[in-house]
């Protein structure tokens, strides 16, 4: 995935500004950023869903929108909420979204996997946050993407699924696919990530590996977030 100069804004607002980075096949690459620092703009227009105001962006070597239609059978979205029908049962839809690709996941196994086999006749509007969360997981990576984006994979989730959603990560990146994640959890970002960019007012102020951005006396990578992120008592005026 490249993202060159891309310039997004919401009338006067600029949301993303001149923000050039890549993501490499294969890995594992975290966005972070405070509120407000253009990561779920910067991930969106790169789903197609958002149009570029200048920039370019490709994404296995095509245009978000231009080639929206070739582009979204190659790719799984996971949102931060929402993406099923209030009334739909779990397993339908989950089933369901099988269908539309040539060569799904094996269905019982991600359920099983993924400790959805409790709630497959639950209706989407009735199940636990957690529930929820595992679901979303499930349709962004049941139709074998090559580029899976993941918004907070693990928000609400108790520490075992929260374990397993991480090797299920693991395992699509050894398996190739390439994985975009979104996350406010640093723990999450430093166990999983080959490469991590942060951003802030839209610009990418820092780039590299966990153990590159910790290398100068931070202990952790929230440690390194903080320090970069929090504005000077100047800025605060």
């Amino acid at each position: 995935m490249e993202v060159d100069e891309l310039v997004v804004r919401y009338g006067a607002k600029t949301a993303v500004d001149r923000l050039s980075l890549t993501v490499d096949a294969g890995t594992v690459t975290s966005v972070l950023g405070p509120n407000g620092a253009g990561k779920t703009t910067t991930v969106e227009t790169c789903e197609g869903f958002r149009r570029p105001d200048a920039g370019r962006v490709r994404v296995l070597g095509l245009d978000p929108r231009a080639d929206h239609e070739r582009l979204m059978p190659r790719i799984g979205v996971m949102l931060q909420e929402g993406g099923a029908w209030s009334g739909v049962r779990a397993a339908e839809m989950l089933r369901y979204v099988a269908r539309l690709h040539a060569h799904p996941l094996d269905i019982d196994v991600l359920v099983d996997r993924l400790d959805l086999g409790s709630c497959g006749r639950t209706p989407y509007r009735r199940l636990s946050g957690g529930q929820k969360q595992r679901l979303a997981f499930a349709l962004a990576i049941v139709g074998r993407p090559e580029v899976a984006f993941l918004d907070e994979p693990t928000t609400g989730l108790d520490p075992h699924g929260r374990r397993e959603i991480w090797q299920v990560v693991r395992d699509l990146r050894d398996d190739g696919v390439t994985v975009v994640l979104t996350t406010h959890a640093m723990d999450e970002a430093e166990q999983l990530s080959d490469l991590v960019h942060v951003l802030s007012a839209g610009a990418l102020i820092a780039s590299g590996t966990p153990a590159e951005l910790t290398k100068n006396g931070a202990d952790t990578l929230e440690e390194v977030f903080l320090r970069i992120t929090t504005p000077s008592p100047r800025e605060r005026r």
